[in-house]
């Protein structure tokens, strides 16, 4: 419902599929609107057999296994406005007696921009860092590092698909942080998408831009695509289980550039992004003023 509000022309279109081995989803689609080129929300609960490809290739081990997530992409039309993404999910494994024997979660949030504003950036991390205090003062660091550790096109050596956000995997419940806490993590990340990424899109959409801004945009989208097909994990793991293809690649832009050995101008906002992808920062501390603060502050400009 935010999104479509934020956006005053597109609405979500939704498209129940079913999985034939077990279980099945809801993809619902966003496009061609005044502010979202193409969007998705992805909800699925799905299950089936462990399979000798999924034992070698995702390390993988049991007889069954179960999985539900929901996963979100968004790619504006806008190159002010960044593209954003999350996923949180939770996984199991059983034996033969389906009996479980392995249980984790995981997710995160990441922004994408293709032009970088620091208050922007500073805006989104300090939400998910408050997220993360309330559950553990350790998280937003930890996970902080993750996700720059983790969005990299390895393939061009550090070169980030974004300026990160969070991100964990194999998060498995004990008996100081249970199922339940796991799962109310989960929530409260989710729930702080529309405070960390709509004031964003509110103060860009409406910015000016130039054909050359936008092929700096598609230029980008082309390192999104390059990591998605290349190193994500919910990529491979739906492609080896046999997803459903159109879900899985949902999350890729709807028009890209692959120019060779393209090169921003030295000292240009296009390079200036470039860096922040190449050297991920620190953009909260602990001594960083509260979100709601920020927030004040930020909308009064």
């Amino acid at each position: 419902m935010a999104l479509e509000l934020e956006d005053g022309k597109a609405v979500f279109v939704e498209d129940a599929w079913e999985r034939p081995e077990g279980g099945g989803g809801k993809t619902r689609v966003i496009a061609n609107g005044n502010v979202f080129e193409k969007g998705g929300v992805n909800t699925s609960v799905v299950e089936g057999l462990v399979t000798d490809a999924m034992r070698k290739q995702l390390n993988i081990q049991g007889h069954k296994w179960f999985a539900c997530g929901l996963s979100l992409v968004i790619h504006p039309y806008n190159p002010f406005v960044p593209t954003v993404h999350c996923n949180y999910r939770m996984f199991e494994l059983y034996d033969e007696q389906d009996n479980v024997i392995d249980r984790w979660f995981g997710g995160g949030t990441d922004l994408t921009p293709y032009y970088l504003f620091e208050e922007d950036a500073k805006h989104f991390h300090l939400i998910y860092k408050t997220v993360c205090d309330g559950f553990d003062k350790s998280f937003y660091l930890t996970f902080k590092k993750v996700c720059d550790d983790y969005f990299v096109n390895t393939h061009r050596g550090t070169e980030r698909r974004g300026i990160g956000g969070i991100f964990y995997d194999h998060q498995k419940p004990s008996e100081a942080r249970d199922v339940n806490f796991w799962m109310n993590f989960g929530k409260a990340c989710g729930n702080a998408f529309t405070d960390a990424y709509i004031p964003i899109v509110e103060r860009r959409k409406h910015m000016t831009f130039t054909p050359e801004n936008k092929h700096w945009q598609e230029i980008r989208r082309g390192r999104y695509v390059e990591f998605n097909l290349v190193h994500d994990r919910g990529t491979l793991f739906g492609l080896k289980t046999n997803g459903r293809i159109e879900s899985i690649l949902m999350s890729l832009p709807p028009t890209v550039r692959f120019e060779y050995n393209y090169q921003p101008v030295a000292g240009s906002e296009e390079d200036k992004l470039l860096q922040a992808c190449l050297h991920p920062k620190e953009w909260v501390s602990e001594q960083e003023i509260d979100a709601e603060t920020w927030a004040r502050k930020v909308n009064s400009c």
